[in-house]
């Protein structure tokens, strides 16, 4: 018998509250890997595979959360969910489902390279599907897949790059609060929070935000056979679109939602007949270097807030962000090509 482990949670009631109460003990697997769970299956025998992967929320390189839990790392699980794909010979092809506004620059870099590297090892084809939003770093990842379809509600686009600072040095000085570096150079504190920006410390990250700024371009016209780098330039001012626009402008192939996406991963996996799967796992189980610091088994939480808030985290330091928000104008340097 397969060792357990008992995970308490208020699945039911707390004992003392009317009706029926209790406290449910429940057996979860100790074995963290991911599991396989068919969401969908076309009638007949014989039939191969399509790996559903989602890509949810912000796209950086740590795990966070919001009040009552926590997600995965989104570099982590991408990696290992693409590689049980990559080595299931029966998966032939995989429909990347995204929602998300985009995250950090280099979170972005490393999940497109993930995609690139699955798709030239294995050979199986990749369809990108947008549902709500898939923009800016959202939309970077889409590149990387072979056809994009998003629905005529969707939200794309936002080529372009922000870093985002924020200063307290104003609020300081009216609390009488004076903070003093002593850097190795004079660009040591750059960002910082508790001074502002100069000119010349803003022109070293203009010129940063334009490097990226080039690569983002640069991957979108790769991406997409009908725009070159002019063209992608004249739409990449930070612009969002809706699927109708996408489409129109060449930035998203049809319209249509993960039906039509699974069709089309299908059709160019050049099966007629698939099951759809997921891949997922009951608990908090890390595979790789990506993944974050073990959990100690013996110890329990109870947590009533979690303040691990992936959000804000972004402002803990200057972050580069393929980023689309109107939430984060504390003060920024955007893209100006």
């Amino acid at each position: 018998m397969k060792k357990l482990l008992l995970l308490f949670g208020c699945a039911v009631l707390l004992v003392g509250c009317r009706g029926n109460a209790g406290i449910l003990l429940k057996p979860v697997p100790v074995d963290q890997r991911l599991r396989e769970t068919v969401v969908q299956t076309d009638p007949g025998w014989g039939i191969g595979k399509i790996a559903l992967i989602d890509i949810d929320g912000l796209i950086v390189n740590e795990r966070g959360g919001f009040l009552w839990g926590s997600r995965e790392n989104p570099v982590s699980i991408l990696s290992e969910k693409l590689n049980a794909a990559g080595r299931d010979a029966k998966v032939k092809a995989v429909v990347l489902r995204i929602n998300s506004p985009g995250g950090t620059v280099q979170a972005t870099e490393t999940m497109y390279n993930q995609l690139k590297r699955f798709r030239k090892k294995t050979g199986k084809p990749v369809v990108a599907c947008i549902t709500d939003v898939g923009a800016s770093g959202g939309y970077y990842l889409a590149c990387g897949t072979e056809r994009i379809i998003c629905q005529p509600s969707s939200i794309t686009g936002s080529i372009g790059v922000v870093i985002q600072t924020v200063n307290f040095a104003g609020t300081m000085k009216m609390l009488g609060i004076k903070a003093d570096a002593i850097t190795s150079g004079k660009f040591k504190a750059m960002g910082s929070p508790l001074k502002g920006l100069t000119d010349e410390e803003r022109r070293i990250f203009q010129a940063m935000v334009n490097e990226f700024y080039d690569q983002f371009v640069k991957t979108v016209a790769e991406g997409r056979s009908g725009l070159n780098v002019e063209k992608v330039r004249l739409l990449a001012d930070g612009r969002v679109f809706t699927g109708r626009q996408a489409v129109a402008n060449g930035l998203v192939d049809s319209l249509g939602d993960v039906q039509d996406a699974i069709a089309e991963a299908k059709k160019a996996a050049g099966v007629k007949k698939a099951k759809v799967v997921m891949y997922h796992r009951p608990l908090g189980y890390r595979a790789n270097v990506y993944s974050a610091a073990t959990v100690q088994s013996h110890a329990m939480q109870i947590n009533m807030i979690n303040l691990q808030l992936g959000e804000l985290a972004l402002l803990r330091r200057p972050s580069f962000l393929y980023l689309w928000s109107t939430d984060l104008k504390v003060s920024n340097v955007e893209n100006s090509r």
